[in-house]
């Protein structure tokens, strides 16, 4: 089957050799360059907002995944209207981070151009008071009396040391001042750069705060694994009981993946329901923590929907790798993925159908 594409833009000559294509043939290409569009957006927000873009590149993707199984008029519209309300909540909380920023900022400029301004006054302020001790200086050239000459130097060299004294105070009062507001602003600068790093609903490390985590990783060439963990059956529970319990399941998830690690490992959200851990060791120490998280972490989960939540059993597919010297992060990540869903399909070939999430 020729692209719809293509086949508008053949001549008369060309187009009697091909069949026109039939209408299931015209609605898996518009289907496919709907998932590509997707695609696109996704990868389009990720670049313009590398904090917030990964979660909507994997809020489309999922939406992507599920049209390319069935598809039917109300899925179509139903997934138009769960793209336009990703694309209107990204928006809205990427010009809330924007803004954010751009407040912090300020705030520092402000104060520094505060700091410049009461240094420019208090320099002008002792320019005077000099000047007007020359000018007293001129005027004891002009005195004959000895007595009074001297009284006049004895005089001014008070008020000079007065003034030169006081200079200083109010310069080591100055300096501690700005000092003061630096260490403030320093504060809140590491504090913008936390909710910079920081998945918003669990708390962990985001894409951007993983990489940036990764990236010291590797610049300190010690030994250390990767583990991509991607949970199983979580679109089920959206679908069964809605975004809100997805979300609640995330958080409960987040924080016992936490809770099984160490207070040195980097525990992050990829996107999604997909996890990533960086362990300091070899692969060998990094595969008895993994077995301990599949102890610990995977199992029954209860979803907080009224007095008696539904509980649902919940595993994973796991990727785990080691670093090699030399070797990129964009290429660590894709041999942790590639081994993290070949484990997913394994699992859904034993399984005889998409390994998901056992409701009690």
């Amino acid at each position: 089957m020729i692209s719809i594409k293509k086949y508008l833009d053949l001549d008369s000559s060309e187009l009697s050799k091909y069949r026109p294509p039939s209408p299931d043939e015209v609605l898996a290409s518009t289907l496919e360059a709907y998932r590509a569009a997707l695609g696109a957006m996704g990868n389009c927000g990720s670049r313009a907002c590398p904090p917030l873009g990964p979660d909507l590149q994997q809020g489309l993707m999922l939406l992507a995944e599920c049209m390319a199984k069935s598809v039917t008029s109300p899925l179509v519209r139903e997934t138009e209207g769960h793209v336009e309300q990703q694309l209107q909540d990204w928006g809205e909380k990427t010009a809330e981070y924007f803004q954010q920023r751009a407040g912090d900022v300020k705030e520092i400029l402000i104060v520094l151009a505060q700091a410049a301004e009461s240094v420019a006054e208090r320099d002008q302020r002792y320019s005077n008071q000099f000047g007007e001790f020359t000018k007293r200086l001129q005027a004891m050239a002009k005195l004959e009396d000895l007595p009074q000459i001297r009284s006049a130097i004895v005089r001014g060299a008070k008020e000079l040391k007065t003034c030169v004294d006081k200079m200083e105070q109010d310069g080591r009062e100055s300096v501690a001042a700005l000092r003061t507001q630096v260490s403030t602003y320093e504060t809140k600068l590491e504090e913008a750069e936390q909710r910079a790093c920081h998945d918003a609903l669990t708390g962990l490390d985001n894409r951007h705060g993983v990489e940036t985590k990764l990236q010291r990783h590797t610049d300190a060439k010690k030994p250390f694994c990767v583990v991509m963990v991607d949970l199983n059956g979580f679109k089920g529970v959206n679908d069964t009981y809605g975004h809100e319990a997805g979300d609640d399941l995330l958080k409960q998830f987040a924080t016992e993946l936490r809770s099984a690690s160490r207070a040195t490992d980097v525990v992050g959200r990829w996107g999604g329901d997909e996890f990533v851990v960086i362990l300091d060791g070899n692969i060998t120490e990094a595969q008895t923590h993994v077995e301990r998280m599949q102890k610990w972490v995977f199992g029954s989960y209860t979803l907080h929907l009224g007095a008696e939540g539904p509980k649902v059993e919940m595993n994973a597919a796991i990727g785990l790798v080691e670093w090699q010297a030399g070797e990129s992060i964009k290429d660590l990540l894709s041999r942790a993925d590639s081994l993290m869903y070949k484990q997913k399909a394994e699992m859904r070939k034993q399984s005889g159908a998409a390994p998901g999430a056992k409701v009690n």
